[in-house]
């Protein structure tokens, strides 16, 4: 049976394109290993998917004046040792990363084992983790068509990132009635990430009003963010975090408000849901989400709305925009060549597979 190591984590955005890809990988007959760190976030994801899991140290490393400098690197000298010893006894014929600095020692085992490494690279320009594994690889997929221009021309390829095919499986009326809404009034979903944006929400929530005029309201704004005096509100629902009912509520959305993590907009872009797009500062972040936003506004896929300029009557002006043209913002994402990923990477991963 063929063999593959997935590797990848620290965060959500490190694991959910190796989850995306597990439903293909097993009908294509591999049996699937994972390397993560020992009590990361992609443990608990990865076990409840009846993946083996093996831990391994991590450390990270840091452009930044931190006491972790001095004990971080051995953590990551420590992670190389027993990654090399895990891929020594699991043979594995192909290592894919999705990143994070837990990838970075797996990677590095992995070359020195022979063993080809597929690197994902999600945001605009690779991070640090990346940049550390890049020479070690075999071939570097990538979101943006941008990013080419900063791998390694014989190793680079454009394949957008996978995403979990349960999403396009959502049913308009089951999430209709979740959200006890009509359907006969246009739907904005708000999504500000995986912990909420203080600054979407509040935004949003003080242009409520004026937008129930025209939309229902469906607001992912993340943990202990509710507002217990919206409750009850007529054409507006809010969650602190969606998990079973994502897909219905995305089927359910005529257009969306989002942060620009690479992952969130592939997923927009996959199920042609147009987006008003308003990114992270580089105050917050090394700016990679304003970079990912700006490219898909040059293709046509979205709105773009920096935060300096979340104003009330330039958001709803923004909202109002998407909606008109909605149209040409799905035509231009249906000619993408930044969606299909799992069958992209899959197909390569079989191509580096059978050449061995």
């Amino acid at each position: 049976m063929k063999r593959i190591v997935l590797t990848g984590g620290g965060t959500a955005g490190h694991v959910t394109p190796n989850i995306a890809l597990i439903p293909r990988l097993r009908e294509l007959g591999y049996d699937i290993q994972y390397i993560g760190s020992y009590d990361g976030i992609e443990k608990k994801l990865i076990e409840e998917m009846d993946i083996p899991y093996h831990g391994i140290s991590s450390g990270k490393l840091r452009r930044y004046f931190d006491l972790k400098n001095f004990s971080d690197p051995f953590r990551v000298i420590k992670g190389y040792a027993e990654a090399r010893s895990i891929l020594k006894k699991l043979k594995p014929d192909i290592v894919f990363s999705k990143g994070g600095f837990v990838a970075v020692p797996v990677v590095l085992a992995a070359k020195h084992c022979h063993i080809p490494v597929i690197i994902h690279e999600s945001d605009m320009t690779p991070g640090l983790a990346n940049k550390l594994a890049i020479p070690s690889a075999t071939k570097v997929c990538c979101n943006f068509p941008e990013t080419l221009q900063y791998l390694p021309q014989d190793k680079a390829v454009l394949t957008g990132s996978p995403i979990r095919t349960e999403l396009h499986e959502g049913s308009r009326a089951a999430a209709l009635d979740f959200c006890r809404f009509s359907a006969d009034k246009p739907v904005l979903m708000v999504i500000g990430g995986s912990l909420g944006s203080a600054n979407v929400n509040s935004a949003i929530r003080g242009i409520l009003p004026e937008l129930l005029k025209t939309f229902q309201v469906i607001h992912l704004c993340g943990k202990d963010k509710l507002d217990p005096s919206l409750e009850n509100t007529q054409g507006y629902v809010q969650f602190e975090y969606i998990k079973k009912e994502l897909a219905d509520l995305f089927a359910l959305a005529d257009v969306v408000v989002s942060r620009a993590g690479a992952n969130a907009i592939c997923e927009l872009l996959e199920l042609r849901k147009p987006a008003l797009l308003i990114p992270l500062g580089s105050n917050a972040s090394r700016g990679d989400q304003i970079l990912n936003a700006e490219s898909f506004q040059r293709q046509g896929f979205c709105e773009v709305l920096l935060e300096e300029n979340l104003k009330p009557e330039l958001l709803l002006e923004a909202i109002s925009k998407l909606y008109t043209s909605r149209a040409d913002y799905i035509r231009a994402m249906e000619k993408s060549s930044q969606s299909s990923a799992i069958e992209k990477i899959t197909g390569l991963i079989e191509e580096i597979v059978s050449s061995r």
